[in-house]
């Protein structure tokens, strides 16, 4: 499991870092894997709206963005965590949210579904140094927006006023022990998911559509993974054009490696789309033989076959599964 925390304000050490730290340090402490963006830190700039992401379904802004998309999509949990700057969330967080717009356009204006979007959840974390009576609902709903364009359902927040000072967090009688609570809550029902991960040669074609269809099909209770034992650069674009006329969004997946596949954990089934030779790589787990022909270099018609099988496979496999 994937937890990203988005740190939204300038102050990397101060209040908001610390109501965020409390809370992915009991996700960790549960065995989870997490990530944080020190969002002020990146070089993010504003949208421009040109109306590409609107007619592509890609930002075509070249900077630190780029790099977190494919981490909106890996995670199973997204926590906006950010101080209330004039009744809403900081600027640079406010840039972070507005560049999701490549996000919403994918499913809203292309029609295409990220198969991760029915299991995502979203939390926010917020403190502001008023005690302003509707001091977190314009962040609130910005959230909620912000969470539906990643594909993430908004799973509520936590708010604290008066909280200014540096380290005032820590003084707070509850806040940090509320944020360690919410991360129990959170993640704990998705810890028994039986992980899976499906390995081909390359990483580019089988084994991506093997785990998008796990995911899509079985979130709530299989995490599924992907790996290569010679992870290509990347996917193969007929695999993503043949998944797309199933409306399945195939965006920002990049090829990976066996190695950093079980960086995550050990996996309870490994799934080999044809490369024999990737077995001996998990002594002691259970390995399943699927046997299907190499893609690469075929035509669409082939890869169209290959899609549909694949999915054939994988139901059949969650059938004996659950």
């Amino acid at each position: 499991m994937f937890v990203l925390g988005l740190q939204g304000s300038p102050r990397i050490k101060g209040n908001t870092a610390l109501l965020l730290s409390a809370f992915l340090a009991e996700a960790e402490r549960l065995g989870v894997r997490t990530e944080v963006i020190h969002v002020a830190k990146k070089k993010i700039t504003p949208c421009q709206e040109c109306g590409t992401c609107e007619k592509k379904g890609f930002c075509p802004i070249d900077d630190d963005m780029q790099d977190m998309y494919p981490l909106f999509r890996q995670a199973d949990l997204i926590v906006l965590a950010t101080p209330i700057f004039f009744y809403g969330p900081t600027a640079q967080m406010k840039a972070v949210i507005d560049r999701s717009q490549a996000l919403w356009s994918r499913k809203y204006a292309l029609g295409l579904e990220d198969p991760g979007r029915k299991w995502r959840q979203g939390f926010l974390l917020a403190v502001g140094a008023t005690r302003g009576k509707n001091l977190f609902e314009g962040t609130i709903l910005t959230a909620k927006y912000f969470f539906d364009a990643v594909g993430a359902r908004f799973e509520g927040s936590l708010g604290y006023r008066q909280i200014e000072h540096l380290g005032a967090i820590q003084t707070h009688p509850t806040a940090l022990s509320d944020a360690a609570q919410k991360a129990r809550e959170l993640v704990t029902p998705l810890m028994d998911r039986k992980k899976i991960l499906f390995v081909c040669t390359e990483n580019a074609c089988r084994s991506q559509m093997a785990a998008a269809f796990a995911q899509m099909h079985a979130g709530d209770r299989v995490e599924s993974l992907s790996a290569g034992t010679a992870p290509a650069a990347e996917v193969n674009p007929i695999m993503v054009a043949v998944m797309a006329e199933k409306g399945v969004d195939m965006a920002y997946r990049r090829p990976a490696s066996i190695e950093s596949a079980l960086a995550s954990g050990r996996p309870d089934l490994v799934v080999s789309m044809g490369c024999v030779d990737a077995c001996p790589l998990f002594p002691g787990l259970p390995v399943e033989q699927w046997g299907l022909a190499d893609p690469a270099d075929q035509p669409i018609s082939f890869m169209r076959e290959m899609r549909d099988a694949v999915e054939k496979r994988v139901l059949n496999m969650l059938e004996t599964i659950y």
